[in-house]
């Protein structure tokens, strides 16, 4: 299992709009992204440093490994 780095919600969300998603609305601080083809709705927290079990759903969520996460950021 990869090591994941600390990263911020908003670099989680630049990692992820790398790979199709967009930033929807905002609701709190709460960033939702979505992706159209394949679908995929997630939520990201816009906090100084995501925990490591938060991150890892949000990349199992977004159908990448931790290693494509990872070389996104």
């Amino acid at each position: 299992m990869s090591r994941l780095p600390s990263v911020s919600g908003r670099q989680c969300v630049k990692a992820l709009e790398k790979v199709g998603f967009t930033v929807r609305r905002r609701t709190g601080s709460h960033l939702i992204a979505q992706r159209g083809d394949p679908y995929a709705q997630i939520v990201v927290p816009n906090h100084r440093t995501l925990k490591h079990g938060l991150l890892r759903k949000i990349i199992k969520d977004a159908g990448l490994t931790v290693e494509e996460f990872v070389e996104l950021l």
